[in-house]
């Protein structure tokens, strides 16, 4: 059997990147898996190529969760990966002494709101069977301090302490549901391609981006998918409230510089 058989499972955000990538690994681990975005017709696109179900959702918007699970009332596994960073429309600043009041709700709106009824309703949708995961995606982000990105980074951290809140719930309401959080760091995502650019100096702009990373490089979206399918699988039946950081050692100290030979 695959590490996913006859689960059903529910991935936000899956249009592209880190979403995209989950949801393919699923798949692959044998679980139904339903696709959903905020862009309907490229996640319906993404859907069709991988053999899943795919739904438009806001994740902001209370009723299109509902219309979801409608449809979809049990889940298994439901993946919180929807997120923006506020800089996708906006040019204007983040920092904490001139982001507007709005940047900061819409990525608030987004990020934490979506997540939190993103848990409330896995919650209902595993009550019955009394069993399931709960995967929220933070970030790197969400464990030190970003002063060009204070909504983003505020967040994240947001999603990382309501995992933890989501998973004493359940466990003192006596469901074996699990909710824990995965931080990656720099993945090379879409959501790179505006800094790194297509031309000549891309590769420099490459390693300027992780050079305070020890393994000096991008991780890749399979590599958080992989975490993703540990977490979703019983082989995780022991592990809640907890966090994967996924940073190539970024947050695990000092800067290691390789030995050059």
């Amino acid at each position: 059997m695959k590490r996913l058989d006859q689960k059903t499972c529910l991935v936000t955000g899956a249009a592209q990147g880190i979403g995209m990538a989950i949801a393919q690994a699923f798949i692959d681990e044998g679980a139904s898996v339903v696709l959903t975005d905020k862009n309907v017709k490229a996640v319906k696109d993404v859907a069709a190529q991988m053999g899943g179900a795919a739904m438009g959702l806001d994740v902001e918007r209370e009723k299109d969760w509902a219309a979801l699970y409608e449809i979809w009332p049990q889940m298994d596994v439901v993946v919180n990966n929807a997120g923006i960073t506020g800089f996708e429309d906006s040019p204007a600043p983040q920092d904490p002494e001139h982001a507007s009041l709005e940047d900061w709700r819409r990525v608030h709106r987004v990020n934490l709101d979506g997540t939190f009824l993103g848990c409330r309703y896995a919650i209902k949708a595993m009550r019955a069977s009394t069993a399931g995961s709960i995967i929220n995606i933070s970030s790197r982000s969400g464990m030190v301090g970003i002063p060009a990105a204070a909504a983003y980074a505020s967040s994240k951290a947001a999603i990382r302490n309501h995992s933890k809140t989501v998973a004493l719930y359940c466990a003192q309401e006596g469901l074996n549901i699990r909710c824990n959080s995965i931080h990656p760091a720099a993945i090379l995502t879409p959501m790179w391609e505006p800094i790194l650019g297509s031309g000549p100096e891309r590769s420099v702009r490459k390693a300027a981006c992780v050079a305070d990373t020890p393994a000096r490089r991008f991780g890749e979206p399979q590599e958080v998918a992989a975490a993703a399918v540990l977490l979703a699988s019983d082989e995780a039946s022991y592990i809640t409230g907890s966090e994967i950081t996924i940073d190539g050692g970024l947050l695990a100290g000092s800067i290691a510089t390789p030995k050059r030979v």
